[in-house]
Parts: C-alpha cells; sequence; structure tokens
C-alpha cells in the first residue's frame, strides 16, 4: 500500500512538473517582446473646448504642470459625473488657496459603447481644455492600456491614476502626497505612493459571500507568492507617480487589462523605485466591470505569466538608469 502511495505521489509530481514545464513553454513562446505603444492617428489628437483639433502631448516632454490626474473611463456615463464634480471642486478650490498650483485631468475613453466621451467633454467645455482634456481611444484596450495611453498625454511633474467610479475619496491625494514627500524624491527621481483599502479587509470580508473572499485571498496569495511582497493592496486604483517613476514603469508594461497594476509594481521593484503604501478612505460603488469569477481566473493566468515571462527573459527590463 505505502508502495502505491509513494508511485502516485511520484506520478503526480512528475505531471505537475510536465504541466509547469508546458506552461512555462506557452507563457515564453507567446509573449510579446515589447509592450504595445502604438496610437491611431485619431489618438494623437484632443478635441479641444472650441471642437478643435489638438496635438497630444508626450510623457517625454518637460512637466508643465504640477499635477496631472488620469481617469480611465469604460462605460461611465452614469459613475463618472460624481467623481469629476468632487475631483474638480476639489483641484479648483486648492487652486484658489494656491495660485501656483496647476493640474489637468485627463479622462480617457476606452473606446466605450455609451456617451462617457460627451459627459465627459461637457467638463472640457466648462473648465477649458487646459485644465480637462478628453482621449478618446478607438478600441478598448483595458484598463491598464487606458492608464498607460493618458500618462503618456500628461503635463504633470505628478501623475496620479483615479478610478472613474470615485470610490476613493479625491481629497485623499493630500495622503498620497504625503507619502510620496516622505519618500523624499529629488526633482527628476523616482517614487510611487499607492493607496491602499488594506485597512479596510476586515469590514469587505463581513459584508462578501465566502466564494468572494475565497477568490480574494487566492488572489493575494498569488500576488504575494508570483510578484509583489511589499504591498498589501495592489489593486486600489488611486496611485501617485513622480513623473520619472510614470514614464519608465508604464513604458515598461505589457499587462493592459486588470493584472496590469500587479506588474507595474513589479517593475517598480525590480527597478528598485521607493513605493509607499498610504490608507485611503475608500467606498465599494455600484457597476464594477469586473465579473467576479472570471475576472480574477484571468488575473490568476496573468499573474502567473508575469513571473514565468520575466524569469524566462521573454520580458526584460532596463535596470541600467539611475534612479
Amino acid at each position: 500500500m505505502e508502495s502505491l502511495l509513494a508511485d502516485v505521489v511520484a506520478a503526480l509530481a512528475a505531471l505537475a512538473a510536465a504541466a509547469l514545464s508546458l506552461i512555462t513553454i506557452v507563457a515564453h513562446v507567446t509573449a510579446t517582446k515589447m509592450p504595445n505603444f502604438h496610437r491611431h492617428e485619431e489618438e494623437k489628437f484632443f478635441v479641444n473646448a472650441e471642437g478643435k483639433k489638438e496635438s497630444i502631448p508626450s510623457i517625454h516632454d518637460p512637466p508643465t504642470k504640477e499635477l496631472s490626474v488620469v481617469v480611465p473611463s469604460y462605460n461611465e456615463e452614469d459613475r463618472l459625473p460624481l467623481m469629476m464634480d468632487e475631483a474638480l471642486d476639489y483641484l479648483e478650490k486648492r487652486q484658489k488657496r494656491d495660485p501656483a498650483f496647476t493640474y489637468e485631468v485627463i479622462v480617457v475613453d476606452d473606446g466605450s459603447k455609451d456617451q462617457t466621451a460627451k459627459v465627459a467633454m461637457k467638463y472640457c467645455k466648462k473648465y477649458g481644455s487646459d485644465k480637462v482634456r478628453v482621449l478618446t481611444l478607438v478600441k478598448n484596450r483595458g484598463k491598464g492600456g487606458a492608464v498607460r495611453m493618458g500618462v503618456f498625454s500628461c503635463r504633470g511633474g505628478k501623475i496620479l491614476m483615479a478610478d472613474a467610479d470615485g470610490a476613493t475619496k479625491f481629497a485623499d491625494i493630500e495622503k498620497v502626497e504625503e507619502g510620496l514627500r516622505n519618500l523624499q524624491p529629488w526633482p527628476n527621481q523616482m517614487a510611487i505612493a499607492c493607496g491602499s483599502r488594506a485597512h479596510l479587509e476586515q469590514d469587505s470580508i463581513a459584508q462578501r459571500s465566502y466564494f468572494r473572499t475565497l477568490l480574494m485571498y487566492g488572489f493575494h496569495f498569488l500576488v504575494w507568492f508570483l510578484c509583489v511582497k511589499e504591498i498589501r493592496d495592489t489593486q486600489c486604483g488611486f496611485k501617485l507617480f513622480t513623473r520619472e517613476a510614470a514614464s519608465r514603469t508604464f513604458s515598461a508594461l505589457h499587462i493592459e487589462r486588470w493584472a496590469f497594476d500587479v506588474e507595474l509594481l513589479y517593475i517598480a521593484q525590480r527597478l528598485k523605485i521607493p513605493i509607499a503604501e498610504v490608507a485611503v478612505n475608500w467606498t465599494e460603488i455600484d457597476g464594477s466591470k469586473l465579473v467576479p469569477f472570471w475576472s480574477w481566473l484571468q488575473m490568476g493566468r496573468d499573474l502567473l505569466f508575469i513571473r514565468l515571462r520575466y524569469l524566462t527573459g521573454a520580458w526584460r527590463l532596463e535596470t541600467s538608469k539611475s534612479n
């Protein structure tokens, strides 16, 4: 009996090793060597408040604003107004208190099928295209792809990514700014401050089903085991970057859908970019595009591929540039 059990264990181990080898080969062979930076012709311009086309600036240009806010939006005509009202109210009041403070908000319409772009353009017309810009993507890229296209179009010395649902209280930007300052980045140095909901985890567990709680813990384990060990909440959509940090990390990013945050932080850690995790106020908003089971399954696959593709050299990082 013991001999039979040993044979079964050996067979299962061999099968697991063969499966891992096959997955590794598939991950390596199917990997796209370079990230997708291609802009369609229509994405090289934005429409200003007067309805005229203007060229999109570049992340590689010197900054001309203190802050850029990138808002990825896919079919967000219902939720976007609340977020924009809160954000612009805060930003306008801050500018009145401190006239030297300058900002822009870039709404990235990620190939929406509803009136997201039209809703966003109302803010552009109200506040002017120097403060609010709408970047319309020809087709849906995914949240990571939308954020990257927005980041690459920024003029700010600091760049905040913020979800269109307004789940994070916008005034908490002051908390992530403080987290960034505590890292003491010099001009042109790299640093990232991540908003975090980790302190709210027990409350969220009480409101979730056992199945969703199991999925959450499974995802957190995979993130820790495969990719990012020092950040408890990789998925909060409220992250602040120095311009150089945003340029370096998003230029290396391959994943364009839900797991992009994990690869972004994995890249940052590989590049030895200082990262702060800062607790923020967060409220769950109805209307999420994330389908629990299938989205988590896709994210689990992406986490495994992130690890394997960097491990096998299918994806590489240029780490020689100094922070």
